[in-house]
């Protein structure tokens, strides 16, 4: 089975980013939003991140230009008919995605490989709303897709031999390493790393050491590259309070449960990054 011809549903922040890579591997990509002006704003994200490439000498602009017309930006599923693969980067939310798969499955070939790049929800259950259960899996990419060098791909108990390592061949050839998981809550990573990130606002909120001094050990006594604090206003805060609270219904564990603290940032709108304030101040 093998993969030329790709779709991505969403072209926000992380299907953007895996067109840019499949494009840039020498697939035909298309790209699916709501609007015109979402279409436009994604490749915009795209020709921003690939110009940059090319004054830092790391593309030419000849090469920049064939990876863009490789892409095809369209407001209507039936422009995936023809795919080998078709990737979902949409709202975490299992209805919609269920609703789009079981749309996109009247719409593509049956040999067409379904993937979802979900962080947290159950690949299955979304397989179920198709009648191609064999040909899904799971395509954890990660933020930002262009720089992050892992995948994970992640294998149902229906998925097929011939759709799995078509799937980690493609996570290859688009110059991942490629991480197998099974469909469990949080997949590898995020099974670890919530957590992780979890004890960190239980130390800050029971008053261990601030959120500095917290950032800072496991920055320079454990050689992380952020803080853990840092790392989730990047994430979001939000993002990670609703994977937190799946896999806590999933597990019942108290490890998975998010500390009061989270919420109430949650709740005040203090979301990290993305609204200039979270753990920290970026308003500034």
């Amino acid at each position: 089975m093998d993969i030329n011809k790709v779709g991505v549903v969403g072209c926000g922040l992380m299907g953007s980013g895996i067109a840019q890579i499949a494009a840039q591997a020498g697939c035909d990509v298309v790209v699916r939003e709501v609007d015109e002006a979402l279409c436009a704003k994604g490749k915009g994200k795209i020709e921003k991140f690939l110009g940059k490439a090319v004054e830092k000498g790391k593309m030419t602009e000849e090469d920049m230009n064939a990876v863009l017309g490789r892409m095809t930006f369209t407001t209507e599923l039936s422009g995936f008919s023809e795919c080998d693969l078709v990737v979902e980067a949409i709202i975490e939310n299992l209805d919609i995605k269920r609703e789009l798969f079981a749309e996109l499955d009247t719409i593509c070939p049956p040999h067409t490989v379904f993937a979802s790049n979900t962080s947290s929800l159950s690949v299955g259950d979304m397989a179920a709303s198709t009648n191609r259960a064999a040909n899904f899996v799971g395509l954890h990419f990660f933020n930002p897709v262009p720089l992050m060098k892992l995948v994970e791909v992640v294998r149902t108990l229906e998925t097929s031999d011939e759709a799995f390592d078509a799937s980690c061949a493609f996570g290859e050839k688009v110059g991942k390493v490629v991480v197998r998981a099974k469909d469990s809550p949080g997949f590898v990573v995020n099974l670890l790393l919530v957590p992780y990130l979890l004890d960190a606002i239980r130390a800050l909120e029971s008053g261990v050491a601030t959120k500095e001094d917290i950032d800072a050990g496991m920055k320079l006594g454990c050689g992380h590259p952020m803080g853990p604090l840092e790392l989730l206003d990047f994430v979001g805060l939000d993002t990670t309070m609703y994977i937190a609270d799946i896999m806590f219904h999933e597990f019942k564990q108290y490890r998975y449960s998010a500390p009061p603290m989270l919420r109430r940032l949650v709740a005040s709108g203090r979301h990290g990054r993305k609204t200039r304030y979270g753990f920290y101040d970026y308003r500034k």
